[in-house]
């Protein structure tokens, strides 16, 4: 092997290492992330709300992840006076369902 084909291996074993160093720290700081908003939402939602969340991330776990970062953003910053219900979680879905739903109508010539 030349001296050349030598640093230019070594070099990729470096990249490749700091690749995976990297992939690493997110995965640990997505872990923390989804630890805190774990326990936040435990501690914001009633015991029917909490079902209804379960519920939802059986079907569709990002939206529900999606729902429980904004519900940790909305206590963090001080906006939740008292704990979320059913009914108000159910109010959210919808709110969020109705700006997903939005569609772009082109005028046909």
């Amino acid at each position: 092997m030349s001296e050349e084909d030598e640093i230019k291996k070594k070099m990729m074993e470096k990249k490749l290492f700091e690749m995976q160093s990297s992939a690493l720290q997110e995965h640990a700081q997505m872990q923390q992330l989804q630890e805190s908003v774990k326990k936040i939402t435990a501690q914001i939602l009633d015991h029917k709300a909490r079902e209804r969340l379960a519920n939802l991330k059986t079907v569709k776990p990002d939206l529900a992840f999606q729902i429980e970062v904004y519900l940790s953003q909305l206590y963090q910053m001080g906006q939740l006076k008292s704990k979320i219900t059913e009914q108000q979680l159910i109010m959210i879905l919808k709110k969020i369902n109705e700006q997903k739903d939005f569609r772009i109508k082109r005028a046909h010539k």
